[in-house]
């Protein structure tokens, strides 16, 4: 890693672990009880958890490594830290808070780590089922084990999952509903989950839209290292400035495929 190069992606991954087993006893804490909740300018609900574990893991990152910088989705950038070339940890404390409110397990906190703009390492943690995927340059494994992507080479053949329809609208709708038509099974929900699943080889393809960057960086290590593909709906790679529109497939030919449509 150019920005640190005293640190590995080995050295990262295990600060990572040791930034989700932190996370998950507050999680679980907070998980099916009562629950004050927010509604954010996105119309997307915020709890005290979520708060409580971003707080907790920008101060594990500080005390850790003061230099780096933090992009967390309640509060933010750390101050006079940018994200830039320099690097970064990318943090949201519980994606699918709307399944964390409803009392659904489906929720988990995603860790990225950046260094020259570009995601190295990336971590699911799912606090209430005990399950984990981390990705690493080479490296993709759940829990313990190795996690690969399913060979799945077509469209007509494919597993797919968005995590709800309704996030859809205008022209992407179109898009969505174009692609859609040619797989073989659609599910819906599961937010991160579903991306560990393909990791893992249990669904093919992803879609979504109207995403933001803790929602996706800590996915593109995970399904890289696992032998998919995780690219915007042009094709290109995710950064911190992509359009918020995220297509993952278990192989290049079935990404390749249902970018065209995407596309077209």
């Amino acid at each position: 890693m150019a920005s640190s190069p005293s640190l590995t992606p080995e050295d990262v991954l295990a600060f990572a672990a040791e930034l989700a087993d932190a996370a998950r006893p507050i999680a679980r804490a907070y998980f099916r009880t009562p629950l004050d909740i927010v509604t954010k300018a996105d119309e997307s609900p915020v709890t005290l958890a979520d708060r409580a574990i971003e707080a907790r893991l920008r101060g594990l990152i500080e005390a850790r490594f003061p230099d780096h910088g933090i992009f967390g989705e309640e509060m933010g950038v750390k101050p006079g830290r940018e994200p830039g070339t320099g690097p970064v940890w990318v943090i949201d404390p519980i994606d699918g808070t709307k399944s964390f409110v409803t009392g659904l397990p489906l929720f988990g906190t995603l860790i990225a780590f950046l260094d020259g703009g570009a995601p190295v390492v990336g971590l699911i943690d799912m606090p209430a089922l005990d399950e984990r995927w981390t990705g690493l340059p080479g490296q993709a494994r759940f829990g313990s084990e190795p996690a690969r992507t399913s060979p799945c080479r077509s469209l007509s053949a494919a597993r797919f999952f968005t995590t709800s329809p309704e996030g859809f609208s205008g022209a992407d709708e179109v898009s969505y509903r174009r692609l859609t038509a040619k797989a073989a099974l659609r599910r819906f929900g599961g937010d991160c989950y579903a991306y560990g699943l393909l990791a893992s080889g249990h669904c093919d393809l992803i879609a979504e839209t109207g995403l933001q960057p803790y929602d996706y960086m800590a996915l593109v290590p995970v399904i890289r290292a696992a032998g998919g593909v995780i690219t915007d709906w042009s094709g290109e790679d995710l950064t911190l400035a992509s359009d918020g529109r995220v297509l993952a497939a278990a192989t290049p030919e079935l990404h390749a495929e249902a970018l065209a449509i995407l596309r077209a």
